[in-house]
């Protein structure tokens, strides 16, 4: 009867143990203290082919004993006639009564065949002492809150953290992880580092980089490289374009048309110089990445709320571009401190438009320290005149002691009462 494939590995093995066996008790039967055997196990010629596992099985676990030259001239001819008329029954013997070979084995399967038996069924059982020996290396977890459960099986991963790259805060983002997981860092990560450090983005700027712009890697760097050359045909130099990627990650990310339209909006809509348009962007490169909503939102505020005439608020967001995207709550609410507490009026407002990237409170607290004193005076035409810039940019110390005329400890014991 014909193994299964399924059978056939394990009883090889057992044949093969059986041998092992067999030649190892052999062995210690025929050899003498202080003598070794070194051909002790060959494959006869006359074995029959029933036996040929068996004749391989002692070739593949010979012993390295070796007889005693001298004795083995004596005794070569009888002890080797008894080790024949001995050895062969005891393996018949044995391998009967622990194996059945097919009679016809031979001619079913071939020694060279069995390497190409398929391996075992994951369904068929096995022992315990098999189970055991079975060592499996850890799983890729199939799902994970955290890329912490990944980096020791991405090699994309763990460079990525030797680079800087804060995984804590792309792991929040689902898309991120599974982008990253799935792409090689020599095949697809390493041309747009380099590309990234040609554009002057330096080494110790990478890892922040690439913490907020993870989706860069899903950029064809062909389309990286026509964007730059697109604002390097608009004039910005190469330190711009560095300076406007570093501050606003997402700008490569747009395509050439969005960035044109961008452009042209702030030129058309600010009534700008190309030049100043080109300067309003690299100081605030996120006016080409963000909404323009709100910018749209500031400009009527300023025309229709606030009262400010069309030069005026060139000459403001110029000075502070950050005015365009500034909270509208926080403009109107700082505008009516300064124009309808402090009696200040636009023509001074607009010399110092730092005045609304001020906290409210601190210009609360400083006037109203001055009107303590009496000296809150604003005006440049009138003597002690402060102007808003010295009123909202230096430190207490400086404040108390050129402005206000007063100790530190006077302004601190003020504000409590207040």
């Amino acid at each position: 009867m014909a193994l299964s494939a399924q059978q056939i590995p394990r009883w090889f093995n057992s044949v093969k143990l059986i041998s092992f066996i067999n030649a190892t008790q052999l062995t210690k039967r025929y050899a003498r203290p202080g003598k070794t055997l070194l051909h002790g196990f060959s494959a006869q010629p006359w074995m029959s082919s029933d036996n040929c596992f068996l004749q391989w099985g002692f070739k593949t676990y010979r012993t390295s004993s070796l007889w005693n030259s001298s004795q083995s001239t004596n005794l070569s001819s009888q002890e080797n006639n008894s080790t024949q008329s001995t050895l062969l029954p005891s393996v018949n013997e044995q391998s009967q009564k622990t194996q059945k070979i097919p009679p016809n084995f031979d001619s079913e399967l071939s020694l060279e065949g069995l390497d190409d038996l398929p391996p075992l069924s994951p369904l068929q059982p096995v022992s315990e002492e098999e189970a055991i020996q079975i060592i499996a290396d850890p799983l890729l977890p199939p799902a994970s809150f955290t890329l912490r459960d990944y980096v020791d099986h991405s090699e994309t991963l763990q460079k990525l953290v030797l680079l800087g790259v804060d995984l804590s805060k792309i792991e929040k983002h689902p898309d991120a992880a599974n982008l990253l997981l799935r792409l090689d860092f020599e095949k697809d990560i390493k041309q747009t580092l380099l590309f990234l450090k040609d554009l002057g983005i330096e080494d110790n700027h990478l890892g922040t980089f690439l913490t907020k712009n993870y989706a860069i890697f899903s950029e064809d760097l062909d389309d990286l490289k026509t964007r730059v050359a697109y604002l390097r045909s608009k004039n910005f130099s190469k330190a711009d374009i560095a300076q406007m990627v570093r501050n606003a990650p997402f700008l490569l990310n747009f395509s050439v048309e969005r960035l044109d339209n961008r452009l042209g909006f702030f030129q058309k809509e600010l009534e700008l110089s190309v030049k100043k348009t080109r300067e309003l962007v690299v100081r605030l490169p996120r006016l080409l990445t963000g909404s323009l909503e709100p910018v749209k939102e500031n400009m009527k505020v300023y025309r229709l709320e606030l009262g400010f005439k069309h030069n005026e608020i060139q000459h403001m967001i110029t000075r502070i571009p950050k005015m365009l995207t500034a909270n509208k709550r926080k403009l109107t609410e700082t505008f009516d401190y300064l124009h309808n507490v402090m009696n200040i009026p636009h023509h001074i407002i607009v010399k110092f438009p730092q005045v609304f990237n001020t906290r409210l409170f601190k210009v609360k607290e400083r006037h109203s320290f001055l009107t303590y004193l009496g000296r809150a005076q604003y005006d440049p035409a009138k003597p002690n005149y402060i102007s808003l810039d010295k009123l909202v940019s230096i430190p207490d110390e400086i404040f108390c002691e050129e402005i206000a005329k007063a100790s530190v400890q006077d302004f601190e014991k003020f504000l409590k009462t207040l």
